[in-house]
């Protein structure tokens, strides 16, 4: 496998944001809720939970697909599609790009991450199956089940033709999804990549999580001694990753710089994490090494926080291998908008985004009781302001997927000796 000198790699820049969330849509109403700590927890509304002893998950609700959507791309596409092409207009709209206006549109990739993709018209179209015999599936359909269409749907939006990749790697998707954009554009394959993840609640797998005994009943408390398990939310993040030179020549606005990822597998259990962590530990680890700091220089974690005991625990012993005694500010936003499978760590990204750009870090609300087994330094109920140039955000996943981003500061990962870059040093004087 051929290398490529770190002297000519480049550095991957997020200028463009997108995101559905249970708790609001569109980056400003969202920043809004999370500053806020607010709640998306409420009844199921989309299909029956009658006799499921179960009945509130955190849905997305100000989504109209036709208005994001044309005519013709409602009727192509499921609600995952939909929510992920809407992503990725925001995202697009956001960091000042046009669709078709590409320089070179082979080196514009789009990756999407997600579990279950359309799990509804996979669904119906079963029901149909069952009930009625293969005769009466509708074959408009048929032609919207894969996965795999979720970025060819955004590809063909907006005219890339680059790598274009579905990522079904469980919750851990969203930040699977940002490490391949990052690779990608640090060798030099793509100039840009637009990458996020979506997910849909669907009533199969509210199901199975209810028959998993993992399912709270009204709300998620991670780290909380009292926590019953998780809710489920729904959603879409995407963003617009940038090589810097085309960040360059095009006078981006930058809102935060890649600076890193890990990915490790457990090779355990295919629903609970390794007791001892050391999967998503390393991880972690890989992550901030190739970024070029330490464990000290993080400033903020963004938790995976399921709100389930052994995934609490497994992180609490994350926090304390990795920063030895150091009590980084730690939060899960699963409390406010539930775990969206797929696209939870995307959306989570979002949220660390906002962070590296506002300087608050969200609360995990519903948090009441302090659990000695998780022992961290929580951010609960309300939100702080801190220390803002690096955040980590921590995914593991089903299956033992190990997942860690890290995002800093435009700026603050250029080594001295390459300050001089107008781009950098402009932008680190006007946030310092």
């Amino acid at each position: 496998m051929q290398t490529v000198p770190e002297a000519s790699r480049s550095r991957v820049l997020v200028t463009g944001v997108g995101v559905l969330s249970p708790i609001g849509s569109g980056k400003v109403r969202f920043y809004e809720a999370l500053a806020a700590g607010r709640s998306g927890a409420a009844q199921v509304t989309r299909f029956s939970t009658e006799g499921l002893g179960r009945s509130v998950a955190c849905e997305v609700k100000d989504f109209v697909a036709r208005d994001h959507l044309s005519p013709v791309e409602s009727r192509r596409m499921g609600r995952c599609s939909a929510m992920a092409l809407a992503a990725a207009r925001m995202a697009l709209a956001d960091a000042g790009l046009q669709a078709n206006a590409w320089e070179d549109r082979t080196r514009v990739a789009v990756i999407v991450g997600t579990t279950m993709g359309e799990a509804d018209v996979l669904e119906s179209l079963d029901q149909t199956l069952v009930r009625s015999g293969a005769g009466a599936m509708q074959r408009s359909h048929l032609a919207r089940v894969g996965s795999t269409l979720l970025p060819t749907h955004i590809a063909r939006a907006i005219g890339a033709e680059g790598l274009t990749m579905t990522l079904p790697a469980a919750c851990a998707a969203g930040n699977y999804a940002i490490g391949l954009a990052y690779d990608l554009i640090r060798t030099g394959k793509a100039d840009v990549v637009v990458a996020g993840a979506s997910e849909l609640i669907q009533q199969l797998q509210f199901s199975g999580f209810v028959r998993l005994a993992a399912m709270a009943p009204e709300m998620c408390r991670p780290f909380d001694k009292n926590r019953q398990g998780i809710l489920l939310g729904e959603g879409a993040a995407v963003f617009v990753l940038e090589s810097e030179a085309h960040a360059v020549r095009r006078g981006a606005a930058v809102q935060a710089e890649v600076g890193g990822f890990g990915l490790t597998c457990d090779a355990y259990h295919i629903t609970r994490p390794h007791p001892d962590a050391t999967g998503s530990v390393t991880a972690m680890r890989r992550a901030i090494a190739e970024a070029a700091v330490t464990a000290d220089d993080i400033d903020f974690v963004n938790a995976h926080g399921t709100g389930t005991k052994a995934n609490d625990t497994a992180e609490t012993a994350v926090m304390n291998e990795v920063f030895q005694g150091k009590r980084v500010p730690i939060s899960s936003l699963k409390s406010m908008f539930g775990h969206c499978m797929g696209a939870a760590s995307a959306i989570e990204a979002a949220a660390c985004i906002f962070t590296i750009e506002q300087g608050i870090y969200p609360p995990t609300i519903h948090f009441e009781t302090p659990d000695p087994e998780c022992d961290v330094a929580l951010v609960a109920n309300v939100a702080q302001r801190g220390a803002h140039r690096i955040v980590v955000n921590n995914s593991l996943a089903f299956g033992g997927y190990n997942a860690v981003t890290l995002f800093a500061q435009p700026g603050v990962l250029v080594p001295p000796n390459e300050r001089p870059r107008a781009f950098f040093s402009a932008r680190t004087e006007s946030s310092s």
